[in-house]
């Protein structure tokens, strides 16, 4: 097993046990995809590293001798184009296996991969091109992405080469082409002033904020080994398993779930390429592949439960957890009388790895983001800095005066004023309020922007949401606050039913009515909408910020 090269321990008897005594071993000069995949191959070649399907019948199982292969090749075919160490390449695949061979290959050049959503538009592409000096972008021959991308260029001066994944483009380099004639062998590991150092950039991740432009998050080479917490031990993944967590390649939840600590744990992981999510075949990929644990966002779950389980052989799925916004308690005990599994939460950021996790030795409790990870000195602290009481609402902080969990980010690229506001002093600000209960479990309230002060009272949607969704109804919600020349914001709720309910007024009251019996009066939803889908980012986060924006327009 190669994890035992990275961890001071890898079993360990209970949580106070992992959290004193687990460590994450750093070596010098460490590299992914040499250090890793390189070295499984060379060990034991045949060993299963991907298994890949999509939603048109398309089908493909990957060892890691032909992930070196392919990424070998890659890297030569990058290299001919010029890309050098530390020059930024955007990778627009979807989830396309091409993306392994891509971002493999950049790591062993020390190039920047910046992993970007096939939503963007042309404007989005500019400002991303320019605002990292972006040299090259691989995209999946979509016809709109790639247009969008032709589009950008005339105001990217540093966008020079153009590849194209899976088809062909005038003005494009043909990847499939181009890899067959990169020419056998290995592709050599650089060295001298070519070679990749712990503290080089790795990867930038653009992240949304609810106001100005995305911000460029930060890693580092060492950034891989910081995910052994996530797969290893929240994940629990287990080596020659099989592990599935359902997100594009275009967001940071792709390398939680989809690369770094898997592979490292030495689990082969599963992807499910599709365009439209259909829930029975997400769980029909799960049976027949053979899944054996599992990652989604709880909007995931809150569609799986719906389906049928009673002709899924899902004997072999072992663990399942959720991140990315909180379990709602009512998903948590459906999903678990169909399956027998407990839903473990875990929270983390595009900034991080999972810093607070329900992990293995811990009882879940639905709704808990868990308890802290080993590494990472968690805090909730009010608007002085004071560290809060058990029971009061803070924001969740990373304190970092003593240690800097392997993992975390290195700051926001070329903007050190943003960077000093939310990491001064000793101090990571979340910008995600939560609180704490007598025995340490974190529960999470929302973003800070996300909190709605009505009449004196800071509501947090989640307890909301939760409410609502407990009504036979309601499939998915979203509360958001509403400005209110009274109370200074009232609560809406945002409101998708199931197949059988019918809006109505009567239907608004009963629901108003249902939230008063479950959380406190003061709570309810003054307003509620009825839509037929909710805003949500690929990876299915609900945008709670979109909804309030559309409303101030309104």
């Amino acid at each position: 097993m190669l994890l035992d090269r990275f961890v001071s321990r890898v079993e360990f008897a209970s949580y106070e046990d992992f959290r004193q005594n687990f460590r994450i071993l750093v070596a010098p000069s460490f590299n992914f995809a040499y250090d890793v995949v390189d070295e499984i191959a060379r060990l034991t070649p045949d060993k299963l590293a991907m298994v890949w399907c999509d939603d048109k019948g398309g089908a493909a199982r990957f060892t890691f001798a032909q992930m070196k292969e392919a990424s070998d090749r890659t890297a030569k075919l990058f290299r001919a184009q010029g890309i050098r160490k530390g020059d930024p390449v955007m990778l627009i695949l979807k989830r396309r296996y091409e993306f392994w061979f891509s971002i493999l290959a950049l790591h062993k050049l020390g190039a920047v991969a910046i992993p970007a959503t096939h939503l963007l538009t042309a404007k989005d592409l500019v400002y991303r091109n320019n605002a990292a000096d972006i040299k090259m972008i691989v995209a999946v021959a979509d016809p709109q992405v790639l247009e969008r991308v032709d589009a950008s260029q005339a105001k990217s001066p540093s966008l020079c080469r153009k590849v194209v994944v899976g088809g062909s483009r005038p003005g494009w380099i043909d990847f499939d082409a181009a890899c067959r004639t990169a020419g056998d062998g290995a592709f050599v590991r650089p060295t001298g002033d070519e070679a990749v150092r712990n503290e080089d950039i790795s990867l930038l991740y653009f992240t949304s904020g609810t106001t100005g432009y995305p911000k460029m998050v930060r890693h580092d080479f060492t950034y891989p080994l910081g995910h052994i917490l996530t797969a290893r031990y929240w994940q629990a993944v287990r080596d020659d398993g099989l592990h599935l967590t359902v997100s594009d390649s275009g967001w940071a939840k792709f390398a939680w779930g989809k690369i770094y600590g898997q592979w490292i744990a030495g689990t082969a992981v599963m992807v499910y390429d599709y365009d439209k999510f259909v829930p029975r075949d997400l769980l029909d990929v799960i049976a027949t592949r053979g899944v054996t644990t599992f990652c989604a966002p709880p909007t995931i779950y809150r569609y799986l439960i719906k389906e049928d389980f009673s002709s899924c052989d899902l004997s072999r799925l072992k663990w399942a957890v959720s991140a990315g916004e909180p379990m709602n308690p009512e998903v948590y005990s459906q999903f678990l009388r169909k399956t027998g599994l407990e839903i473990r939460e875990g929270y983390g950021q595009t900034e991080c790895t999972v810093a607070v996790g329900t992990y293995p030795w811990i009882e879940p409790r639905p709704g808990s983001m868990g308890l802290p990870s080993p590494g990472y000195d968690v805090d909730l602290h009010d608007e002085t800095g004071r560290s809060c009481e058990v029971g009061e609402e803070g924001e969740i902080v990373v304190l970092t005066k003593e240690r800097v969990p392997v993992g975390m980010f290195g700051g926001y690229y070329r903007d050190p004023e943003l960077t000093q506001r939310a990491w001064h002093d000793g101090v990571y600000h979340t910008g995600d309020t939560a609180w704490r209960d007598e025995d340490g479990y974190y529960w999470f309230v929302g973003r800070k922007d996300d909190l709605i002060k009505s009449s004196g009272y800071r509501i947090g949607p989640f307890e909301v949401e939760s409410a609502l969704l407990e009504h036979p109804a309601v499939l998915e919600c979203a509360v958001t606050g509403v400005p209110d020349a009274l109370r200074g914001q009232v609560v809406k709720a945002t409101v998708v039913l199931t197949a059988k309910a019918t809006a109505s007024d009567a239907l608004v009251a009963e629901l108003q009515e249902h939230v008063k019996q479950v959380t406190a009066p003061y709570k309810y939803p003054r307003i509620i909408e009825f839509v037929s889908e909710l805003p949500k980012t690929i990876s299915g986060k609900i945008r709670r910020v979109e909804i309030r924006e559309r409303d101030r327009v309104e």
